[in-house]
């Protein structure tokens, strides 16, 4: 009997210490495996065959809980059938990896330090450049606010869109990569092939805002994990001609959703109809639509934000994408999106499974832009510059001086 007891007591030891050990090691070791399984396709070196550790063990138990996945080393993929909502996480077969003999080319590097650089130095030191959110630590960020976060985990990749700034064509692209909606039974490859009603259907992206629903009070710290090992990116544009463009795809055709819930407010309040018509279909017929510039005039309204946040074609880019509190590691620009593209396609490792759509040459120039603002009165014109200058200074576009001098 004593026997029997001596063994109960150490078991119960055992498994304290096993606790503890879970609890000690977790930030430390724990985290840091995280999702290794969706980057496990990245060329390694040959090891001798060791037998695992008491660590790896815990490491393995801790993940398989938290993401509720397969054995980390079972190396056979899960039925690519399987379209639920775990899509995101299937294993990565080894062709997908591209290893490249020759490196990028050394000013396009630099180009990107560059880019970086500017909105880290203005992120922690430009005391000069304030604006709302700017000192706050990523715990600090609503989760409503990161839903413009893709994760893709079978790459490993984080991009975070921005509307008007080619993320129809980059949405395209991550459906691909995560093959998350199928054709004929397999995943699409030509990203022009995703049909447009689906390419927003917010359904088939997993952004970070969805973490909650999943995993708990764990989310946070899994974002964590993946904002530190995954590549983070984002494209970005003249946040002006950015303006002009969101203005002409919304206001100046016909657009039931947006007529209803923004021009509607601009006709009455700016625009001096006190009973424009109801519907899109009756008033662009009558000619009666939001001139640019009362769209001004309405993003200057303090009236605009004390009822909802700016819709997202028109919201700041630093507040969409947080550049303050995620340290991105690619910076595109619109102007030069296919160079940049190709670049990202090739830091990423997938320029051999996918290629970034190719358009014709976006319509809306920063040389229109004085035609644009040329009814919109100087001081509304520097007001709206103070408004989006954070994305002016943070991503390298010069002040028009032009259009505020």
């Amino acid at each position: 009997m004593g026997k029997w007891r001596l063994f109960s007591v150490s078991v119960v030891l055992g498994s304290v210490f096993m606790i503890l050990l879970m609890i000690l090691y977790w930030d430390d070791v724990g985290a840091s495996h995280l999702y290794l399984p969706a980057l496990s396709p990245r060329p390694a070196p040959h090891h001798p065959a060791t037998h695992p550790s008491f660590l790896s063990d815990i490491n393995a138990f801790v993940n398989q809980f938290l993401e509720g996945t397969n054995d980390p080393t079972d190396s056979a993929p899960p039925d690519s059938a399987n379209q639920s909502e775990r899509a995101e996480e299937r294993y990565v077969p080894r062709r997908e990896w591209k290893v490249h003999l020759t490196p990028i080319d050394p000013e396009k590097r630099l180009g990107q330090e560059r880019r970086r650089q500017r909105v880290h130095d203005l992120c922690h030191h430009g005391d000069d450049l304030a604006f709302p959110g700017k000192n706050r630590s990523f715990d600090d960020i609503p989760n409503r606010e990161l839903d413009h976060l893709i994760v893709d985990d079978r790459h490993g990749v984080i991009y975070c869109y921005v509307p008007k700034v080619a993320c129809t064509n980059w949405k395209r692209v991550m459906i691909v990569l995560s093959e998350r909606l199928l054709q004929d039974g397999g995943p699409y490859r030509d990203p022009l092939a995703v049909p447009q009603e689906m390419v927003h259907n917010s359904s088939l992206h997993f952004t970070f805002n969805k973490f909650w629903k999943r995993y708990g009070k764990f989310s946070r710290h899994l974002m964590k994990v993946k904002l530190q090992k995954y590549t983070k990116f984002l494209f970005v544009r003249d946040p002006f001609v950015r303006l002009i463009s969101a203005y002409r795809n919304k206001f100046e055709q016909p657009n039931e959703e947006f007529y209803r819930r923004f021009a509607l407010p601009m006709l009455r309040r700016y625009g001096n109809h006190s009973e424009p018509p109801a519907a899109a279909g009756d008033a662009f017929p009558a000619g009666i639509r939001p001139s640019f510039s009362e769209f001004v005039q309405y993003l200057l309204d303090p009236q605009t934000e004390s009822e909802a946040p700016f819709n997202e074609h028109w919201r700041q880019v630093y507040r969409l994408c947080h550049p303050c509190q995620i340290q991105y590691d690619f910076v595109g620009q619109l102007e030069t999106v296919e160079e940049d593209a190709e670049q990202l396609l090739r830091v990423l490792k997938v320029d051999n499974v996918v290629d970034f759509p190719s358009s014709p040459r976006n319509q809306t120039t920063s040389s229109w832009q004085e035609d644009w603002f040329s009814r919109v009165p100087l001081v509304a014109r520097r007001n709206l510059y103070r408004l989006y200058e954070p994305d002016f200074r943070l991503f390298g576009y010069s002040r028009p001086d032009a259009l505020l001098d």
